[in-house]
């Protein structure tokens, strides 16, 4: 009987055999050596087991990078300014507007069907964070999401993958970027759900790269005497993570030259759009992006700008007012193209972001962390930010590419993140959007659906992706639709 290793484990055996674990003298000369030797401040009170802990914990830093880090971004940090000059960057529209975008639409659709085809196109979903904010126990990607059958979001991706793999006789890998808080969590509730039916050797679970936050006055904070505190090194991570994971590797053996990427938290997100990576590919684009027409202003969506010929990202919170409430002659948004971190990026531009090292900067994020105090050991919660949390941004690629092109998505077809546990961006306020989605294309294959005097749906509806992905699809199966009942929850499977 041949043994099978998934990926994951393979690497783990090549990381233990080509680097193996360093003696606690070893890397307290590192800590030492890195100014922060007060890491080790509790180590002789330690426990065996939770001196393992901490051994580990220091060996998987890079601490000539934190050390670089401390230097230049906690203790010389260099404020935003922006640039002199700022032009909105110009996108594709979500429908073709003449003749002539309607066959570059159709190629593009063509292509990229193409490439799905031929298994060149790989899902990736940064999926580190926790339930917290939403008050869950777990991974964001347990998360229950749709209004009727609850299902998880890491249930919503895996079912529209594989109705686009039916659909086109294809396979889709599928890449999960995990972080250390809830890698095995993660892990174990695939299992436990049958990988929801898709071929476990389909999927690859790796984690992003930890780092320590540190206080305002360069030292790293300590969690606990036998821990340090530590937070994902932001979502430009995932592209370190890509390479240090194999997972760029095994993309290439497989064959997969585009990698679609999405995040955790939008249960209807296209996670493979044959269209819009057709549109990248066309463009010979290395990293694309979807925009959403911003719904005012000052809306927390990042704004897409053309600087000095590059595409690049400014964040809400950095574009002046005068900017973001600018109006053209029409009346609309000078300034109306919002990121919502959907991207199709080239495999071969991430590998060369790692070539010499990783290219994305680090940002400085200012946070409340809680620690313990290094003279007495007790825990110490502060009112306010009291330390630097070291963080990349995915959209800082877009600079560095080639080429890269912006293509507008639908809001109701697309995007209904859950973030918050009330309010905007909520399970309630996604739930009316995949309500309402449904609704419109129940409504538009000529089927009733009950109104309420305010004109929205007087019924909570879901379907299922292996029923329709696109409204056509509705169309085709009208008579699988059953009468809809005013207040009724309908579920089309």
């Amino acid at each position: 009987m041949i043994a099978v290793i998934s990926v994951s484990v393979f690497m783990d055996l090549y990381i233990a055999m080509t680097h193996p674990p360093l003696h606690h003298d070893a890397l307290l000369e590192k800590v030492i050596a890195a100014g922060q030797e007060h890491v080790y401040r509790f180590y002789d009170s330690l426990t065996e087991a939770d001196k393992e802990h901490l051994d580990a914990q220091v060996a998987a830093m890079d601490w000539e990078l934190i050390s670089k880090l401390v230097s230049d971004v906690v203790l010389r940090p260099v404020p935003f300014e922006l640039p002199r000059s700022i032009e909105p960057a110009p996108y594709l529209p979500n429908k073709p507007i003449d003749a002539a975008t309607q066959d570059i639409y159709a190629r593009a659709r063509h292509r990229g069907i193409t490439l799905l085809r031929d298994g060149q196109i790989a899902a990736f979903v940064v999926a580190g964070g926790q339930g917290t904010r939403l008050g869950w126990p777990g991974p964001k990607g347990t998360f229950p999401a749709t209004p009727v059958k609850k299902k998880p979001l890491f249930q919503c991706f895996v079912e529209y993958l594989r109705a686009l793999e039916a659909r086109h006789h294809t396979t889709i890998p599928f890449y999960i970027m995990t972080s250390t808080a809830n890698h095995d969590a993660t892990v174990d509730f695939f299992r436990r759900h049958d990988y929801f039916s898709m071929p476990e050797s389909q999927i690859m679970f790796f984690s992003q790269d930890m780092l320590p936050a540190v206080g305002f006055d360069g030292k790293v904070l300590l969690e606990t005497p036998s821990s340090m505190a530590l937070s994902p090194n932001g979502h430009g991570g995932s592209l370190l993570a890509l390479h240090k994971s194999g997972a760029l590797s095994d993309m290439r053996r497989r064959g997969v030259t585009q990698i679609s990427y999405f995040q955790v938290d939008n249960p209807i997100v296209r996670c493979v759009d044959p269209l819009f990576i057709g549109l990248h590919d066309i463009h010979e684009a290395d990293m694309s992006s979807k925009m959403l027409p911003k719904a005012f202003g000052k809306e927390k969506l990042g704004n897409f700008c053309l600087v000095d010929g590059k595409i690049v990202v400014i964040e809400y919170s950095d574009l002046p007012e005068q900017l973001a409430e600018a109006r053209q002659a029409d009346g609309e948004l000078k300034f109306r193209a919002g990121s919502i971190a959907l991207h199709a990026v080239r495999r071969s531009f991430v590998e060369q972001l790692n070539a010499h090292g990783f290219a994305l900067p680090y940002h400085r994020a200012e946070k409340k962390v809680p620690h313990i105090d290094l003279h007495t050991g007790k825990p110490v919660n502060p009112a306010s930010p009291n330390a630097v949390k070291m963080e990349t941004f995915v959209f800082d690629a877009l600079p560095l590419a080639t080429k890269s092109i912006i293509y507008e998505t639908d809001r109701i077809d697309e995007f209904a993140p859950i973030k918050n546990a009330e309010g905007v961006d909520s399970p309630a306020s996604a739930a009316d959007i995949i309500t309402r989605r449904s609704s419109q294309w129940l409504a538009a294959a000529g089927i009733d659906v009950p109104k309420k005097p305010d004109g929205s749906p007087n019924a909570v509806i879901e379907i299922s992706p292996s029923f329709a992905i696109y409204p056509e699809d509705v169309v085709d199966k009208y008579m699988q639709v059953p009468p809809i009942a005013p207040g009724s929850q309908v579920y089309l499977p």
